[in-house]
């Protein structure tokens, strides 16, 4: 997939807290053995932007192309309330399911309703595209945005949920 040029430079340390989510004009596609699992048009994903946080997109569930499964994993976040998890079999086989690395907001709390049932991953084991452009994962496991060439500054995850001292 090409990369096209990132429009502006993202600094994560000017991201707000408690989180800003907006619609982002990004074409959001993730891919999985070689099959397209999700592919949502920029006019329809949307972004959470948190202080030393890279982006985390969120896209509705009817561009994900094949089914989820809920799984008993759950979490809470303090700003958008209690997430879901689920499973995805992978398209190459059947033995190969991947859990709690997708999750959504079924019923956020109110500043976040934009997100309501909206799906988000993380980035792997599958490959996440933006405009085209490949993403890394935010360092560490907690934490799940997505690194692109114009996301700067310094992104939390390395030493766990510490935030970085200045």
């Amino acid at each position: 997939m090409a990369g096209s040029a990132p429009s502006r430079t993202l600094n994560v340390q000017s991201f707000p807290r408690p989180p800003l989510v907006e619609r982002c004009n990004r074409h959001i596609q993730i891919m999985w053995h070689g099959a397209l699992i999700a592919d949502c048009p920029a006019s329809e994903a949307y972004w959470v932007l948190e202080t030393h946080h890279a982006p985390t997109y969120y896209i509705p569930p009817s561009r994900v192309r094949m089914p989820l499964c809920t799984t008993p994993r759950s979490t809470y976040c303090e700003f958008k309330g209690q997430a879901t998890y689920y499973s995805l079999m992978s398209p190459a086989s059947a033995a190969d399911t991947v859990s709690n690395r997708i999750w959504s907001y079924t019923e956020p709390n109110k500043e976040y309703d934009a997100i309501k049932g909206y799906i988000a991953f993380y980035v792997g084991p599958w490959e996440c595209y933006v405009d085209g452009e490949r993403a890394s994962p935010q360092p560490g496991e907690y934490y799940a945005g997505w690194i692109t060439s114009d996301v700067q500054g310094v992104v939390k995850g390395q030493w766990g949920t510490w935030d970085p001292v200045f």
